[in-house]
């Protein structure tokens, strides 16, 4: 049995707090998810790392094993920096209280004076990558498609298969390829085999996400 994981499908804690699964966090040489990436509902910039220890898939996205005041604790998958405040003289990360912060100083988003300008980056561990809904899969002679999830197997948390939408607008199918075809994560997911072997593979039933 493998475990099946959409991008923008809706991410629920045990009580009730909900968010979106934005990405799922690879290591590439274990060839394992070790992360999900899930941000609050209505709360951009505030996205976790969420162990797949504790990702339980259910029909239509996924349930999390923590609450909302746990999953606040859990390590930041993106931080909002505000340049130019004033009195420092670093970015600055903006939070709401009672959320973990990447490390660096941080403040209430509304406390201090700046300029405007800020900018959200992503905050994942050394070593892996993220790959969100809609990153570009290339094939050995050209684009593909793009990511729509994983399935994995629950035990080993070793990714099986890759989701893909293949094609254009109007004959798109799913599909999912093995994952020991996929080659490389620079510039988005390289696989080794060609387009015409992606569209030889069968249709994918993938299920319904929030996204």
């Amino acid at each position: 049995m493998v475990v099946t994981l959409v991008l923008g499908s809706e991410a629920v804690c045990g009580d009730g707090y909900r968010g979106a699964m934005l990405a799922v966090v690879i290591d590439p040489a274990a060839r394992t998810v070790t992360h999900v990436v899930v941000e609050p509902a209505g709360r951009r910039g505030l996205a976790r790392l969420v162990p797949v220890g504790l990702v339980d898939a259910v029909p239509g996205g996924v349930r999390l094993r923590c609450t909302q005041a746990e999953f606040e604790g859990l390590e930041p998958a993106e931080e909002t920096l505000a340049e130019f405040a004033l009195g420092y003289e670093v970015p600055v990360q903006l939070l709401p209280p009672g959320w973990r912060g990447a490390g660096g100083p941080t403040v209430a988003g509304g406390t201090i004076l700046r300029i405007p300008e800020k900018e959200t980056i992503d905050v994942i561990p050394a070593g892996e990558v993220a790959e969100h809904r809609g990153d570009h899969v290339r094939a050995t002679d050209g684009d593909i498609g793009q990511v729509r999830g994983v399935r994995i197997d629950p035990g080993s948390r070793q990714v099986t298969h890759l989701l893909v939408s293949e094609g254009h607008l109007r004959a798109r199918k799913e599909v999912a390829i093995p994952f020991d075809k996929v080659a490389g994560f620079d510039d988005g997911i390289r696989l080794s085999i060609t387009r015409q072997q992606v569209r030889d593979l069968p249709p994918a039933d993938i299920g319904p996400s929030a996204g």
